[in-house]
């Protein structure tokens, strides 16, 4: 119990739990982004599809936050520290350069599974080797 005869958390423990739940679901997008051209490679486009939208959701949610996790403001209420990876159970250089690392394979892992759909449906002929 603290002074006032609560059970409240300490600030470095709420900041010790956002900061796993903040890394579980870096981890989750992460996983999703790598699980999309997997899923269209072995021809499970629908959920190729799925995992894209999913990934979709939480690039419009950081747009609409200033490209920040909502997480991050959360965590910033409970420490002074704002290095890159404050707010996460990240190595610092990946916290800095998360979204240039993930945005392209994103990008790429969409394409990649829009071709892969395209030539199963013979919108794209295959090509001659």
């Amino acid at each position: 119990m603290n002074r006032r005869g609560s059970l409240a958390m300490p600030a470095w423990s709420r900041l010790t739990a956002i900061k796993a739940m903040h890394t579980l679901a870096w981890a989750f997008f992460a996983g999703c982004i790598i699980a999309i051209p997997l899923a269209s490679w072995r021809g499970d486009h629908r959920a190729a599809a799925w995992l894209a939208a999913v990934v979709l959701a939480e690039v419009l949610v950081l747009a609409l936050n200033q490209w920040n996790c909502p997480l991050t403001a959360v965590a910033a209420r409970h420490t002074e520290d704002r290095r890159a990876n404050f707010d996460i159970y990240l190595p610092e250089w990946l916290a800095r350069y998360n979204k240039q690392i993930f945005g392209p394979l994103y990008v790429a892992a969409v394409v990649f599974a829009l071709v892969n759909w395209a030539r199963a449906f013979a919108l794209i002929p295959p090509t001659d080797r």
